[in-house]
């Protein structure tokens, strides 16, 4: 009741502009309220309508979204959740010249996953559900951390230790699974330098580095099995071996001094990585992706139990592991984690991961404290 009479004087104010001949601006409508996706999609009437949404890929076709490898900046998607994929739930934006250089997913991939608001026309765009003659951009700040949280874990609620642990290996084991060659672009998309959209960050080295040296000569970027491959001998097998919550972008030479090597403190500098060190039997990576490194250990910890056919992948305390399925050590891993929390370029790679290559999260990232609660 007291919302009701909060809101009279404007619908007096409106009722007695029109009487009056005076029309009420699409602008001014809009402002008023904004529409979801799924409402804009149903009402291709021509009308001006704002509409909030998460931004999804880049159309080029009725049926087709792309999510990364963006060719220019004139349209996007726009779905009423971040993790979205299928074409009939979206709708495609038409970016007007004004808004390209600042909502063009090709000059702003980092777009990808994040909430915005666009105002335009509701009607058809690459024949398809569409807002276009847009006149109004906003949002997209950051992305949403965490989208639905509670529905994504929601099989985790409560659970600790070994329950904890079996729970979340069913959540995230839900999984799209990509190719060995398909990581190439997915890298280029995840580790992205946020300062530098045409480079990628190297994990261990942290040196910015071209999109377009990857491959195997000197000074080169390949993909590092942060989880090393031999351990577990899964290889580049789809599956573990091409699992993008553990494969990284990093200087070849680098790559060789990590080889299969265990994490431990200590040992000497690595060549070509400023605060890197290893000895004979371990490797550590510079202090600020310590933390990183051990997440995405956890991660394939709880995602590769043995019952996909691949080898049940655990942690133990010990380095010099070889070719059984194990990584060490733990104890070590765990103060990392500790001491280099979570920052922004490791949660928004998650999200991208999550949004627009593997539909799954580490939930590590998203909830640090379940790394004492499972390995205490």
């Amino acid at each position: 009741m007291l919302r009701s009479r909060a809101l009279r004087p404007a619908l007096i104010l409106t009722v007695v502009l029109a009487l009056l001949g005076f029309g009420v601006t699409a602008s001014t409508a809009a402002t008023t309220a904004s529409i979801t996706v799924s409402t804009a999609i149903g009402r291709q009437d021509g009308s001006t309508a704002t509409v909030e949404g998460y931004v999804v890929g880049q159309p080029t076709a009725t049926n087709t979204v792309v999510r990364s490898n963006f060719p220019n900046d004139y349209a996007l998607a726009l779905a009423d959740s971040a993790s979205q994929t299928s074409t009939s739930s979206m709708l495609y934006v038409q970016i007007t010249s004004a808004f390209r250089s600042s909502y063009g997913l090709q000059s702003n991939p980092g777009l990808l996953g994040q909430k915005i608001t666009v105002t335009g026309k509701l009607s058809a765009y690459f024949s398809h559900a569409g807002l276009t003659s847009t006149t109004a951009f906003s949002g997209g700040g950051s992305p949403d951390p965490d989208p639905d949280p509670g529905d994504y874990y929601a099989g985790a609620e409560g659970k600790t230790g070994a329950a904890l642990k079996s729970a979340l290996h069913t959540i995230i084991s839900n999984q799209t699974k990509l190719s060995y060659d398909q990581v190439w672009n997915a890298l280029k998309d995840t580790d992205q330098d946020p300062a530098n959209t045409n480079n990628v960050i190297e994990i261990y080295s942290g040196r910015s580095i071209s999109k377009s040296l990857n491959g195997g000569d000197a000074d080169d970027w390949n993909r590092e099995h942060v989880w090393a491959k031999s351990h577990g001998d899964f290889g580049t097998a789809t599956g573990p071996g091409t699992d993008i919550h553990h494969l990284r972008p990093e200087d070849v030479s680098v790559n060789a001094a990590r080889g299969s090597l265990d994490f431990d403190n200590g040992g000497t500098a690595v060549s070509q990585c400023s605060g890197c060190t290893a000895d004979s039997d371990s490797f550590a990576p510079r202090a600020a992706v310590r933390g990183d490194v051990a997440r995405m250990i956890f991660y394939m910890a709880v995602r590769y139990s043995g019952d996909d056919g691949f080898a049940d992948l655990e942690l133990n305390n010990s380095v010099g592991n070889g070719t059984a399925p194990y990584i060490g050590k733990l104890s070590v891993l765990k103060a990392w984690a500790a001491a280099d929390p979570p920052d922004t370029f490791e949660k928004r790679r998650n999200e991208v991961i999550y949004t627009t290559y593997q539909h799954n999260r580490n939930p590590f990232i998203d909830h640090p404290e379940w790394i004492t609660s499972i390995w205490p």
